[in-house]
């Protein structure tokens, strides 16, 4: 959950043509037919945002083309599952957000992506931004803060359903600034933007490029970052560590893989993946949405996707988060 990129693992970019060259020797012959990559949400949202330019690039590398598949429903549990039942070949892929690191802590499947699934590539990460109303006098975290204990209970936030990122995220902040702020779910994030630019809730955790249009038509006001800092070209706003309060959090998506894709195949692909990021213009494009590239090796990747599993576990039971 947190936002920042340790150091020492950004040259995986520049290492990305070296690897690349010795994965293709060991898992010669991939992709020898159409490639699917599975987003489990309705098109549109920030997976897609991901997934269509990975996939054009991996096109471009290929020849093959990799085709998008949205399957939503449950959470992403949906597109997981046929992920998960399909054969473990590198022609079947999935794009998903840091929510899948929740399915199993909140609706008590005891899924574990980290056992369940391979990880194959980290893309890139995000810190949400803090929305209120323009009209709101809620303008900062201090505000929102003082708020909250002057009407413990009373002030609402919107969240894109139970169990969603949004909705641990948030819980997270009411746990780290000791707040009572109360949950709404919402069917997606499309209609609680609309409630929140309506004024029928005060409050929402989201990514830049879920509200981008509200925030640059003036519709709704960014009045904190969850990250370590401001991103590069965003709107100014603190973030709520400058409030004094010990919290960061983000969002993440990542490329997945049927349990038991063969060693060199999964290199493969990580590497081709760590290629596409390191393009200019994909990087341009993730900035624009907010995002930056993360590119990890598929051991850091994993490393990395068990210790969010945990933390999100740790939220979830402080928070005794429920799937409604």
């Amino acid at each position: 959950m947190r936002n920042g990129i340790p150091r020492r693992l950004l040259p995986a970019v520049a290492a990305a043509g070296l690897t690349m060259r010795r994965a293709d020797a060991q898992a010669a012959g991939w992709p020898t037919r159409p490639v699917r990559i599975i987003v489990p949400f309705t098109p549109g949202g920030s997976n897609d945002a991901m997934a269509r330019p990975l996939a054009e690039r991996l096109h471009a590398r290929f020849g093959q083309p990799f085709v998008i598949e949205n399957r939503p429903g449950a959470g992403s549990a949906v597109g997981v599952g046929v992920l998960a039942q399909s054969p473990p070949d590198g022609h079947t892929l999935l794009v998903t957000t840091s929510s899948i690191a929740a399915i199993g802590a909140v609706q008590g499947t005891g899924f574990d992506p980290a056992a369940e699934l391979d990880a194959v590539a980290l893309l890139a990460r995000a810190p949400l931004v803090a929305l209120t109303p323009p009209a709101s006098p809620i303008d900062s975290i201090t505000a929102l803060v003082a708020a909250d204990r002057a009407r413990p209970g009373t002030l609402h936030y919107a969240s894109s359903g139970p169990g969603s990122t949004t909705h641990i995220m948030a819980e997270l902040f009411n746990l780290r600034a000791g707040t009572r702020l109360q949950h709404v779910p919402y069917r997606g994030t499309a209609p609680a933007l609309t409630d929140l630019t309506a004024g029928r809730v005060d409050l929402m955790f989201t990514t830049m490029a879920s509200a981008a249009g509200q925030i640059r038509g003036g519709l709704l006001r960014i009045i904190a970052y969850t990250g370590d800092e401001r991103p590069e070209g965003s709107p100014p706003a603190p973030t709520v560590k400058q409030a004094g309060i010990p919290y960061e959090a983000g969002i993440w998506w990542g490329l997945f893989a049927p349990r038991g894709l063969p060693p060199a195949l999964r290199d493969a692909i990580n590497a081709a993946t760590n290629a596409a990021l390191a393009d200019a213009g994909f990087g341009r494009y993730l900035a624009a949405e907010g995002a930056i590239p993360a590119p990890l090796q598929v051991a850091d990747f994993a490393t990395f996707l068990r210790r969010e599993v945990g933390e999100m576990r740790d939220v979830v039971a402080a928070a005794r988060i429920k799937a409604d």
